[in-house]
């Protein structure tokens, strides 16, 4: 029996995970479990799951949850913070952690996690986007397996042989499908009115708020072009994205040979979920199959037709940080989360998220990504400098 812990048991992808362990009671226990603020909807998991552990990032969101759980006689021990988080991502018991924060508020879960050995399932792809090299050596030098989550990145995963050596001779390139989001068709004349609601509404995916309005402006496509490239050890150029609006392809692998493997399935996130918590074997997900006589079609777009480059600008981003200064991709993400945020807020128009990420990798930042701790710095910074560029320029 397995001993998870699941960081951001409360999101999307927690409760997905959660929903997958429920079906296999024999093979997997619920160890730990955290949440960012939402202390009611971790205490009801707590009480279901009885983990040891349970972390919330602040001090009073932990002593609500205290409170809660001592009124329920529930046993869990609360803990808070970053250090709460480490503690039980590296916990010598736990056997998987499942890396489900969103944001770079992820990033030094995930690293305890690799250094620790764990297998990690990672659902937090700003790990590796701000991480980069430095978390890729952690994963090697801890002994981590690490499984990717995103459905694209498992479909790649899936897609490949075991033997992970004889992958730099095999991949030609690899295809990350998009679905193109709420605003594939849209005119993109027509982004600038774009409510938070909008937004959010993903034809396909059910997720939270900010990957989605990632989705829709293509910077959740850009960001896991920078993690395909730490995660499968590509070039850049070795990377392509496809508008594919069924959602059904996941990814491709094209190989030396010119062959292709796709990996099909239900938009569904237990899917690949499941996958990380069985690898290498497999285990029901509870995803509904797919019905190949409703299907229909197939459909691909390329991104340089029909007005894809003016509607979503975000998605070259991901080349030209791969190919810009060492700590671009952490301030793209720094500036985006940013930017995500205060579109939800309303304080900004959607049209100007990419504009703000492009302004803001366009100056000049100190690119000293020697440590975790100097990237953060960067991120930190990166956040000053952009909410004072949309206070100063951009804001309503």
């Amino acid at each position: 029996m397995l001993s998870i812990a699941v960081l951001g048991s409360t999101g999307s992808i927690g409760c997905s995970t959660l929903d997958v362990l429920r079906l296999h009671p024999q093979k997997y226990r619920v160890f730990a479990l955290s949440a960012a603020t939402r202390y009611k909807e971790l205490g009801a998991q707590c009480l279901k799951w009885q983990p040891k552990f349970a972390v919330m990032t602040s001090l009073p969101h932990a002593q609500l949850l205290e409170a809660y759980l001592q009124a329920e006689n529930c046993p869990t021990r609360v803990l808070f913070g970053t250090e709460g988080l480490e503690t039980i991502a590296a916990h010598p018991d736990v056997d998987c952690v499942m890396a489900a924060i969103v944001g770079s508020a992820g990033l030094r879960s995930s690293l305890a996690a690799a250094k620790a050995g764990k297998r990690l399932l990672l659902a937090n792809k700003e790990s590796l986007v701000v991480g980069g090299d430095l978390f890729m050596q952690a994963v090697q030098h801890g002994g981590a397996t690490l499984l990717p989550i995103d459905s694209e990145h498992s479909a790649i995963f899936q897609a490949l042989p075991l033997d992970r050596t004889c992958w730099p001779q095999h991949i030609d390139k690899i295809v990350l499908t998009a679905s193109g989001g709420p605003f594939r068709q849209t005119s993109p004349s027509a982004l600038h009115d774009i409510t938070p609601a909008q937004a959010c509404a993903h034809p396909n995916w059910v997720m939270g708020q900010k990957i989605s309005i990632d989705s829709a402006t293509m910077m959740n496509k850009a960001l896991e072009v920078i993690e395909a490239k730490y995660l499968f050890g590509l070039e850049p150029a070795q990377i392509e994205v496809v508008i594919h609006p069924q959602s059904v392809i996941h990814s491709m692998v094209q190989f030396v040979d010119q062959s292709v493997v796709a990996q099909m399935g239900t938009p569904d996130m237990r899917v690949p979920i499941a996958y990380g918590l069985s690898w290498p074997d497999r285990i029901a997900s509870g995803a509904p199959a797919l019905d190949f006589r409703q299907m229909g079609h197939l459909s691909f777009e390329s991104i340089l037709d029909n007005g894809h480059p003016e509607r979503f600008p975000a998605l070259g981003l991901a080349w030209a940080c791969l190919s810009g200064p060492q700590g671009s991709c952490a301030v793209l993400n720094a500036a985006n989360e940013v930017a995500v945020d205060c579109f939800l807020k309303q304080q900004i128009r959607f049209d100007q998220i990419a504009q703000i990420n492009q302004h803001i990798l366009s100056e000049d930042f100190a690119s000293d990504v020697a440590s975790i701790d100097a990237l953060l710095a960067l991120d930190e910074a990166t956040r000053a400098k952009t909410h004072e560029y949309i206070r100063s320029t951009l804001g309503r």
